[in-house]
């Protein structure tokens, strides 16, 4: 099976984007789920293929503008390093994905 790829953003894509990514990895290695991950800014993520998005619920609005592969997923969190907040809602993206 392929390694999903996700993608953590934020404004710049360096500071928050990474904090999640590192909440994250913990939270997938829990589940048992191997993934490519990456951080970025919002206005690379828009131009790159990604299994999985993962942002802030601020950048919602921004999200909602760009014209993204249908197949690509995005999570909206309101605590980007709040492990429990992110397996609650990577948990059934996964399953939909046949991840776990």
């Amino acid at each position: 099976m392929k390694k999903l790829n996700i993608l953590f953003v934020c404004g710049a894509g360096l500071g928050s984007s990474f904090a999640a990514q590192m909440s994250a990895e913990d939270v997938l290695n829990k589940l048992g789920v191997e993934a490519k991950l990456d951080h970025v800014d919002i206005s690379s993520a828009a131009s790159m293929r990604s299994d999985l998005i993962i942002t802030a619920e601020n950048f919602r609005s921004q999200f909602e503008k760009f014209h993204l592969d249908p197949n690509t997923a995005i999570i909206y969190l309101k605590n980007i390093v709040s492990k429990v907040e992110i397996e609650e809602k990577i948990t059934p993206v996964l399953q939909a994905k046949g991840v776990i």
